[in-house]
Formats: C-alpha cells, sequence, structure tokens
C-alpha cells in the first residue's frame, strides 16, 4: 500500500495510468474506505471530495476541500467527472448532474443512480423538502447495518466491471 505527501501525490498522479476516476462526495460517506479498497483493484484513481468542516483523507486517495457553501462540494466533483468515471454521493441532485456527465452513480448502500430512476428520487426529494417547508417530519435514513455494507460491496464491484468494461469498449 502506498502513502504519500502532498509532492508525491501530484507526482504519483502524472505518472500513473489510471482507466477511470472515482469520485466520493465524502462529507458523510461511510463506506469511504470499503470502496478505495476495491477500485484499486480495478486501478481507479480515487479523489475524495469535501468541505472545510470535514477534513477526510485517505491513503492512495487525492482529498480536494473546498470552502463551505451550498452545493460547493457537488459544483467542484461534477467539474471534475469525465465520462464513464464512478461517483458515490446520496445526494440525488448531485447524481442527476453526473449521469448527465456521463458516470456511473451508486449511494452509500450500492443502489446504482441511472436515468431509469433519477426522475423518481428527485421527486421524492422534491415531495420529502415540501413536507419539511411546511412544518412536517419526514423519515431520516435507517440505522446502518453490516447487510447495507455487503450490498455496497456487491453493487460496487459491478459498477467497477462495468465502467471499465465500457470504457474499454469505448476505446477500441
Amino acid at each position: 500500500m502506498k502513502t504519500f505527501n502532498k509532492t508525491q501525490k501530484k507526482s504519483f498522479i502524472k505518472e500513473e495510468k489510471f482507466i477511470l476516476q472515482l469520485l466520493i462526495d465524502a462529507d458523510a460517506c461511510p463506506v469511504i474506505d470499503l470502496a478505495l479498497s476495491i477500485s484499486r483493484g480495478y486501478d481507479i484513481k480515487s479523489t475524495l471530495f469535501c468541505d472545510t468542516s470535514h477534513r477526510i483523507e485517505r491513503e492512495n486517495a487525492i482529498t480536494v476541500m473546498v470552502p463551505k457553501g451550498a452545493d460547493s462540494v457537488d459544483f467542484k466533483l461534477v467539474n471534475a467527472i469525465n465520462k464513464y468515471d464512478i461517483v458515490i454521493t446520496q445526494d440525488y441532485g448531485l447524481a442527476a448532474m453526473c449521469l448527465a456527465k456521463g458516470a456511473f452513480v451508486v449511494d452509500q448502500n450500492g443502489r446504482e443512480m441511472s436515468s431509469d430512476n433519477i426522475d423518481q428520487l428527485l421527486a421524492f426529494r422534491y415531495e420529502s423538502a415540501k413536507i419539511r417547508r411546511a412544518g412536517g417530519r419526514t423519515k431520516g435514513p435507517k440505522k446502518r447495518t453490516a447487510q447495507n455494507n455487503l450490498s455496497f460491496e456487491k453493487s460496487f464491484q459491478q459498477i467497477c466491471e462495468k465502467a471499465v468494461s465500457t470504457k474499454a469498449k469505448a476505446e477500441n
């Protein structure tokens, strides 16, 4: 396992040829270490995006910190995406922007977001926000379980394989 200081990380990124990028909306992501472990096996460059109130650093991953602000992390992440990259986020709005750029998107529980389900997820987010603005309450996420990690691991491996093979086919 390689560890890097800031200068070495820049050199590593320039010298290594990566197949794809993994971009993680890291502020509230419970599967960072699991995702990094899996992505290394596919030669995928990993980048963590967080704001200045969260300092998240891991070996073999670049950390991009942005100033606090509404959607500042989201816009920085979207600007770094290339077609076929993989994004981990639980933010449906960010997921929609990533899908529009041709990325593969998965949440922390292993649910792949796609053109088939993103409209429904965005509608759910809108209705929930409307209820909260009117003073109502909506359910939060359930407590994370070991099964959530297993589901994520299985799904994330499939998405990595799909992204790598899709990009390879597109380049040939």
